[in-house]
């Protein structure tokens, strides 16, 4: 049995399914209905231990994340009961990295996050993790903590700001605004917006687009376009000036252009 096989079997509360409506794309299905998806320690230890399988699996290209429709959530937050009986210092310990968020941004391969219902406090901190939100018409998103006392811990205050400004950022986190899927998609916040019934097709066409690419390729693009958020405009364009010439000693720069000058579909070997 395989390490991926092994992690999917050893699972109560993440589903995986490989290459089942495209090759090369995995779903990873958060599925703990009875609390909403609500991100409780099962949940999180399971998706770090599959995503860090994944992050090893050649044959998986491109990963969407997304919650149980039976739940009718992506994610309803972090499990209210476990927030309330920590202390401290149990919180720090809990925070230490690389906790669920920073599997997800670090992850080699492309994640998308197909939102089918309420991305709420840890959800949508989870979702602004994932490089693409395509979200459902009936979907809410939001940043609610400030009602229980807290701040978003999962990197809201950071990732927010950078996908909708400052100014909205501040309006989400200290009042606790849930909004809609337009006018998250309005905002910045999410990337796309569809009916439920063509959620799957927008989701799936997209991450298909994706898979047909080089692997490698798409692993450096990730990583110069984080490098944007993370660097001065200077620094990161000679990062990807870098980045860019290191695909020069790949395999599949040569194919690449050799299916282009000889009108064929690449022949990727992730190399």
């Amino acid at each position: 049995m395989t390490d991926l096989q092994n992690a999917i079997t050893d699972s109560e509360t993440v589903k995986v399914t490989v290459g089942e409506r495209v090759d090369g794309v995995v779903t990873v299905t958060l599925s703990r209905p009875a609390a909403r998806n609500a991100l409780n320690a099962q949940v999180r230890d399971e998706l770090s231990r599959v995503l860090a399988t994944i992050d090893q699996n050649d044959t998986c290209r491109v990963v969407v994340l997304t919650g149980d429709d039976e739940a009718g959530t992506f994610v309803a937050g972090a499990d209210v009961t476990e927030l309330r009986e920590r202390n401290a210092i149990e919180q720090r310990e809990v925070s230490k990295r690389p906790r669920i968020y920073e599997r997800v941004a670090n992850l080699s391969k492309p994640v998308i996050a197909r939102i089918n219902g309420h991305a709420l406090g840890g959800g949508c901190e989870l979702a602004q993790a994932c490089d693409i939100r395509i979200a459902a018409e009936s979907a809410k998103l939001g940043q609610p903590e400030i009602n229980l006392g807290i701040i978003p811990g999962g990197g809201g205050t950071q990732r927010l700001p950078r996908l909708v400004g400052e100014g909205q950022a501040m309006r989400l986190i200290l009042s606790g605004e849930l909004i809609n899927a337009t006018e998250a998609a309005n905002i910045g916040l999410v990337d796309e917006v569809h009916s439920e019934d063509n959620l799957d097709n927008a989701v799936y066409d997209l991450a298909e687009s994706i898979a047909e690419k080089s692997p490698v390729t798409l692993e450096f693009a990730k990583t110069a376009i984080q490098a944007n958020s993370e660097m001065e405009l200077k620094a990161g364009i000679e990062y990807e000036a870098e980045l860019f010439a290191q695909l020069f000693a790949t395999e599949d720069k040569n194919e690449g252009i050799d299916a282009f000058f000889e009108d064929r579909e690449p022949e990727w070997q992730g190399r």
